[in-house]
């Protein structure tokens, strides 16, 4: 009979690629992890994984075989989150993922008052583009992620948490910041300084001005860079614009030859929310974040209705 360890150890190998690997995060050997794997699929008479290829990948059957697996560990750890919500307990690990754009503006508003109010919860902060994030997630080699969306991926649960305005961060001299008004055509502009290719920010600004993705051609040096920090600080010394989120404008010095400037026409906002997959059992946890979070937030950032959301996907 196929036992729940099984089911565990064929998940890992599909997680990490790596019969090593997967035994070292099991907390086992590597010779124990293979035999336990090799006696199920003897039960089950297929093979799950193709050893030929490196990294190991899962056969056709093998990969219907570790979904379902995905399924019945999720069910099985319910038992534990039935166990913790009668108890009232909030406790165990939560490993959160959260993008580059966030990190700065949103981590230090939450992360010091939620790990003091919750000690018995042991919290794991990591950093990733989008897409690894959902990757991580569907692996469950990450608990919940901290993203722009919508993402439209059927396999995960998005829980909006709130709305950052998107604005215009503009070096005093440049002329864009001398208009009395200014529209989102106007920043349809080659030197605008954008963030790589990869950051959800960098494609909401390109949807937004309906602008090709080569615009920073006429800069005065390209930048392939992911920190928009480091983007501010060279507007700042170099000239042009960008946008940024509105939690970004809060750390704008009034002294700096910067300006932060709204649109006259339209007010854009990203989405940031929690995101989990749909076989999440930490419910308990995914909650007290979720609260948290949102009681740290400017009150005004929690109204949708005050713009229009920008889609990147």
């Amino acid at each position: 009979m196929v036992t729940l360890t099984q089911l565990e150890y064929i998940v890992a190998v599909d997680t990490y690629r790596h019969f090593a690997t997967a035994a070292e995060n099991k907390f086992i050997t590597q010779p124990t992890l293979s035999m336990q794997i090799k006696k199920m699929e003897d039960e089950l008479g297929v093979i799950i994984f193709d050893r030929s290829k490196q990294p190991i990948i899962p056969t056709d059957v093998g990969r219907k075989i570790i979904e379902q697996a995905r399924q019945i560990l999720f069910e099985a750890n319910k038992i534990h989150s039935i166990i913790d919500d009668f108890q009232g307990e909030v406790s165990g690990t939560l490993k959160i993922g959260i993008i580059p754009t966030l990190t700065p503006y949103v981590l230090p508003l939450f992360i010091g008052e939620f790990s003091k109010k919750y000690p018995n919860i042991d919290i794991y902060v990591e950093e990733y583009y989008t897409h690894i994030i959902e990757e991580k997630l569907k692996k469950d080699q990450l608990d919940v992620g901290i993203v722009v969306t919508p993402l439209k991926d059927k396999n995960i649960h998005e829980d909006p948490l709130f709305y950052e305005e998107m604005k215009i961060f503009s070096h005093r001299g440049h002329p864009i910041a001398k208009k009395q008004t200014i529209s989102v055509k106007d920043i349809a502009s080659p030197d605008i300084w954008l963030l790589d290719d990869g950051h959800c920010f960098r494609t909401q600004v390109i949807n937004l001005c309906r602008m090709k993705s080569q615009v920073q051609s006429k800069l005065p040096f390209h930048f392939d860079g992911g920190s928009l920090e480091t983007i501010m600080k060279i507007v700042e010394r170099e000239g042009g614009y960008t946008l940024i989120p509105e939690l970004a404008a809060g750390f704008v010095p009034l002294t700096a030859p910067v300006i932060v400037r709204n649109f006259s026409d339209l007010t854009p906002l990203r989405e940031v929310s929690l995101i989990y997959a749909r076989n999440f059992a930490k419910h308990k946890l995914i909650s007290v974040l979720r609260e948290e979070i949102i009681q740290q937030v400017p009150k005004s950032l929690r109204n949708k209705e005050r713009g229009t959301i920008v889609e990147w996907r």
